[in-house]
């Protein structure tokens, strides 16, 4: 009796790749060839509501072999979603993460599941290079990731994204958690396990635009931090105590020079600006409150985190 495969299930996040798609499952699927002897490899493709031909052409894909499977959703959920429902539906032994725009290499995939065979349940792509990628980019990327490890009660490795491969235990434990503001780069350390770097040189774009622009990766940034730390509310309380000191010192200083000096206190100008700073202070630290407030709010509705519209060869 032949001994049992182990089977890599590879999640691929789609969001208007049509001009990727057919170079992105080429590779994975050569990549298939060359591990059958040793490893079953299946596809998922999660079409995360395109606009474009992506889903035409994984039908035609998909229509000419079984282990190329995809889940349509019903409108754009965002990445960290797409990928939440590849998770879901993931049946391997080995569960990879790769984006469609083959700046990560598809061909990598064999050797960290090699590495991950050493014993480790989370091998994470390290960045050691990033080629096409502006001085800007790169300079943002680092503040990005000190930034985020110095608000977050985690540790976040640098310079790495969602591409990865876990263990089938890791995947269980990771599909229990269905917070809706998804940070899953930050998810999966959290979780703790085992886990080792790969490190590798970052491609160019294979085609398309980026679908991560400045203001998403913001947004992207405030999701961890509010997802995994309450350090803003820690610093909101610092602020708001220094606030409060200093307005007792100028006070005094205030009460002083009227009591035992002749010098006149500056009125309506020191007062307009008082009432503008700390006014534009506590609208700040109101906004901090207000977006946890608002995910306490998302949590208690508890409604689905996508609608699967459609699947093929699932």
């Amino acid at each position: 009796m032949s001994e049992r495969k182990n089977k890599l299930s590879v999640i691929i996040p789609v969001f208007n790749e049509g001009e990727c798609i057919v170079e992105v499952a080429n590779r994975l699927l050569e990549l298939r060839e060359k591990l059958l002897s040793e490893l079953d490899l299946e596809l998922l493709f999660v079409d995360d509501g395109s606009s474009d031909m992506s889903l035409s052409i994984l039908k035609e894909i998909s229509a000419k072999n079984l282990n190329v499977k995809i889940i349509v959703f019903s409108r754009n959920f965002g990445h960290q979603i797409a990928v939440t429902a590849g998770i879901d539906m993931a049946c391997g032994d080995y569960v990879a993460i790769i984006d469609a725009d083959l700046q990560d290499p598809p061909e990598l995939l064999e050797d960290m599941y090699h590495l991950a065979l050493q014993g480790f349940d989370v091998v994470y792509g390290k960045r050691r290079s990033r080629a096409g990628e502006t001085l800007l980019k790169r300079l943002t990327a680092v503040v990005f990731y000190k930034f985020i490890n110095y608000m977050c009660d985690i540790n976040i490795p640098m310079d790495t994204g969602d591409f990865r491969l876990m263990s089938r235990r890791v995947v269980d434990e990771l599909k229990q958690l269905r917070e809706r503001h998804r940070f899953i780069r930050g998810l999966i350390p959290w979780l703790g396990f085992k886990s080792v770097p790969f490190e590798y040189d970052r491609h160019v774009r294979f085609a398309g635009k980026t679908k991560y622009p400045f203001s998403k990766m913001i947004r992207f940034a405030m999701n961890a931090i509010l997802s995994f730390s309450q350090k803003p509310l820690i610093l909101a309380m610092h602020l708001g105590f220094w606030s409060i000191l200093v307005g007792i010192f100028g006070g005094l200083y205030m009460l002083y020079i009227k009591l035992f000096t002749t010098i006149s206190v500056p009125g309506i100008t020191v007062v307009i600006f008082c009432i503008i700073l700390f006014g534009g202070i506590q609208i700040f630290l109101i906004g901090i409150i207000g977006e946890y407030i608002a995910r306490i709010f998302e949590e208690s509705k508890q409604r689905p985190l996508y609608i699967v519209a459609e699947t093929t060869n699932i």
